[in-house]
């Protein structure tokens, strides 16, 4: 639909379309917003849909997923996070503790993501673990941690959600849902964050396919959601020298295939501390729109994944990568890691 379009102009496509025996699909991104159509394509081509005031342009997708598909939107994605920018243009820096634990905790890893030039803060209030017994998070008490950390940094919150009857009550306190890598094709959790309004950040499945990946997101655009973030976390393959596999590869594929933003979570491929700054400027050099990483004040003694969390000393060189300064032996200049 054009820029202009108005709610009655996309309530008329949405008539004829079903006038004709079609479904169609109504997502609003924060600027542009998007009808798919799904039914008899030859009988849609009588229907003039084109002619209808408010329609910028009817394009016909040969793409599985057409709402987030580079054919529907050909120009690629800028999604906000209270204000905060993901997409082309500079790399936008996601960071903060694994698990939140105590305020004070979360506070310190919140300032030093902060400091680096961090401009969302992640931290995980409900935590899925492979293991019952290990620590799954503080729920509730942990959003309320959150907000309240949010209110004093200025840092907007993206927190993983990870049952739908939870979306309501997580999206009350975060500015971005983040779907993760063991609920990539949980649909009903899919459809719900696609139902609240928030921007959703969704990480590739441990096995999932490129395919599969962006079919999750069309669950999500599908609802009427084209705010989603694609994140690249490392996929399980035979090697067990890292946590997971970093596939580097799929960044600029998928942004060929799809308008959305794509980031990379160098710390959980990894899983290792001294990985994740090797793996931010691989993730830069191919064109990431932005890295999510841990931070926590103390890793001896966090309650997850303390092995791969950021301390001080490393995030003022990750920060300086991030702005494309010299760094490490390198530096990364326009998209593009060379040494000096």
């Amino acid at each position: 639909m054009a820029p202009h379009a108005t709610a009655s102009d996309v309530a008329a496509v949405v008539a004829r379309v079903e006038s004709a025996g079609g479904e169609a699909f109504v997502s609003r991104g924060t600027s542009r917003t998007v009808v798919g159509l799904v039914g008899d394509v030859e009988q849609f081509g009588t229907l003039s849909l084109g002619a209808l005031r408010g329609v910028a342009e009817v394009v016909r997708i040969s793409v599985p997923y057409k709402l987030i598909s580079r054919e529907s939107h050909p120009d690629r994605s800028v999604v906000r996070v209270g204000g905060a920018p993901i997409g082309p243009g500079a790399p936008t820096l996601i960071a903060g503790p694994c698990a939140v634990e105590t305020p004070e905790q979360t506070l310190r890893a919140a300032l030093m993501a902060r400091a680096a030039g961090a401009t969302i803060l992640r931290g995980g209030a409900f935590k899925p673990r492979t293991s019952p017994y290990a620590f799954q998070g503080l729920g509730e008490d942990g959003l309320r941690i959150l907000a309240d950390v949010r209110a004093e940094t200025g840092l907007p919150v993206v927190t993983e959600v990870v049952d739908a009857h939870d979306v309501e009550l997580v999206a009350s306190y975060a500015d971005m849902l983040q779907i993760g890598t063991r609920n990539a094709q949980n649909f009903a959790l899919l459809q719900a964050v696609g139902d609240v309004g928030r921007p959703v950040m969704l990480k590739r499945g441990m096995s999932g396919t490129i395919e599969e990946w962006l079919m999750a997101a069309e669950y999500v655009a599908q609802r009427g959601n084209l705010d989603i973030v694609l994140c690249e976390r490392g996929i399980r393959t035979f090697e067990t020298a890292t946590r997971n596999t970093l596939d580097i590869a799929a960044v600029p594929l998928v942004q060929r295939l799809s308008h959305l933003p794509v980031i990379v979570d160098p710390s959980h491929s990894g899983g290792r501390r001294d990985l994740v700054l090797p793996l931010t400027r691989a993730a830069l050099a191919v064109g990431a729109d932005g890295v999510i990483v841990d931070v926590h004040p103390d890793p001896a003694t966090a309650l997850c994944d303390g092995p791969q969390a950021l301390v001080h000393e490393d995030l003022a060189e990750l920060g300086a990568a991030m702005r494309g300064e010299r760094a490490g032996g390198h530096r990364v200049l326009d998209g593009v890691a060379s040494l000096p």
